[in-house]
């Protein structure tokens, strides 16, 4: 493995779209490492969290649970 192809099978990190500067490439690698790090030393993992979300999708629940209300609420007043 030695030229083009060793080169391209040492690199871990690949930029696809734009330009990245040392200083980006810096703290992804800084992150990635702190992440690593966390994981060896028994942190907090993927597996050990809830698969729901923690914010709700308001459109998913009905506005009003009557189908009668929407009119009952904008007559008060009247």
């Amino acid at each position: 493995m030695s030229g083009a192809d060793g080169e391209r099978d040492a690199l871990v990190i690949r930029v696809v779209k734009g330009q990245a500067t040392a200083a980006d490439i810096a703290a992804l690698t800084t992150v990635l490492l702190a992440r690593a790090a966390a994981l060896a030393a028994g942190g907090p993992c993927l597996q050990d969290r809830t698969p729901t979300a923690g914010w709700r999708r308001p459109e998913r629940n009905p506005a009003h649970r009557d189908p009668r209300a929407w009119s009952a609420s904008g007559s008060r007043g009247a």
